[in-house]
């Protein structure tokens, strides 16, 4: 990164000693990690329980859900990169303080208002943190654990997004207190959180250039270009699908289905994250070109088999879809990834992490509201039929690029 005038940053200091051992810091860095991506997949199955009990619309719904990603977006393009030059430590710290806030509004919000700025705060927090927490996972390591920690940091993501929906559908299935019981112990997490960072050591010494990189910096470099364009409309599909599991599942089996079963909203929300989070483990050694084109025709598979499922009602065609959507997320964006970031110079990575998520967290969101506004209009089973289609429009578009790519390299 540039760096700023002296006069705008501290003196530089050293890495800090640790209070905890590296293995318990390492440890409870995963844990705190995880539970961010938990309280972000937590109001999932939620959602339909607030509309319940403050009696709003389907699009109001849709944007409370989008709104995290705003948070996200806002936090990732500011203060993303600003740990590399405050340390990983105050910023984490930081970020747990912001979530710990957004757990507070939760639990006494009086209506969805309040619970959607929640959702700001907390795509905020999650933003602010996921960059410092995966490099920080990194480099508490121990050094035969390196690819692991970056394991870690990948599946945490996906891992907790399951795990926090599933947790509160059975709350809500269970218990007379959804909300309170599921953001206590969110918050009880965050605290714990708070206390192993505020005790772990500091992994990188503290630089200049901080109020330069809150200047957002979203650029894909020349030799990235070609890569990234055949990747793009893939990565809009499966995070679209994934926008559809977390953000319209519980609503579909409501309405669709005629089900009321928190249980049953939480499974919906954590059966796709949680193939994910498998499949992308299953994957790590499978050619990433091989990979994203599995990713692609998976990807398909699933929308068609959802949309079928709505149309025809079926409840089991739809878990069906959604696990084979797991699949397809899990394959095409790691691989993704793989294909994309080695054609980056180490400074211009940055840039091009921006450039990726503000692909995919605008898929993740926007087109989830969108649908909401068209199931006022045209009714919800239309609404994600079209949905499905403008979802395997981009994956084919991107099989096509990457059928051409291949054929590239073999020539």
């Amino acid at each position: 990164m540039p760096t700023s005038r002296a006069s705008q940053d501290a003196p530089a200091r050293t890495k800090s000693s640790a209070i905890v051992p590296a293995t318990v810091a390492f440890i409870g860095a995963a844990v705190s990690f995880t539970s961010l991506y938990l309280a972000a997949g937590a109001p999932t199955p939620l959602l339909v329980l607030y509309q319940d009990q403050w009696a709003f619309p389907a699009v109001i719904l849709t944007l409370a859900f989008a709104a995290y990603s705003a948070g996200f977006l806002i936090a990732l393009l500011t203060v993303g990169s600003l740990s590399d030059h405050l340390g990983r430590r105050p910023v984490i710290l930081g970020a747990l303080v912001v979530q710990l806030l957004s757990v507070v509004m939760f639990l006494f919000a009086p209506d969805i208002g309040w619970v959607t700025a929640a959702r700001v705060v907390q795509g905020i927090a999650t933003g602010a943190a996921t960059s410092a927490f995966t490099a920080t996972l990194v480099e508490l390591a121990p050094t035969r654990r390196k690819r692991l920690a970056t394991i870690l940091g990948t599946v945490g993501v996906t891992g907790g997004l399951a795990v926090g929906a599933l947790l509160t559908g059975v709350a809500i299935e269970y218990a007379d207190d959804a909300n309170t019981i599921v953001f206590v112990t969110i918050g009880v997490l965050t605290v714990l959180g708070i206390v192993i960072v505020a005790l772990s050591p500091e992994t990188v010494t503290k630089k200049r250039g901080a109020l330069r990189s809150l200047i957002p910096q979203i650029a894909v470099p020349a030799p990235a270009r070609r890569e990234f364009a055949a990747a793009a409309p893939v990565i809009v599909s499966i995070w679209m699908l994934a926008g559809l599991s977390l953000g319209l599942a519980p609503t579909i089996v409501r309405n669709v289905f005629q089900l009321d079963s928190g249980l049953l909203n939480g499974f919906c929300g954590f059966i796709s994250p949680a193939v994910s989070a498998i499949i992308a483990l299953i994957f790590a050694r499978v050619r990433p070109r091989r990979a994203i084109r599995l990713g692609i025709y998976a990807s398909v598979i699933a929308t068609a088999l959802i949309v079928v499922a709505v149309l025809t009602g079926s409840l089991a065609t739809m878990i069906g879809g959604q696990v084979v959507a797991g699949l397809g997320f899990g394959a095409a964006f790691s691989a993704s990834l793989q294909l994309i970031f080695p054609l980056a110079a180490a400074h211009e990575r940055a840039g091009l992490v921006a450039a990726i998520y503000v692909v995919a967290y605008i898929a993740f969101s926007l087109p989830v509201v969108v649908s909401g506004q068209l199931a006022g209009v045209l009714g919800l089973p239309a609404a994600v039929a079209w949905y499905g289609a403008v979802t395997i429009l981009l994956a084919l578009i991107s099989l096509i690029a990457q059928l051409r790519l291949a054929k590239r390299e073999r020539d």
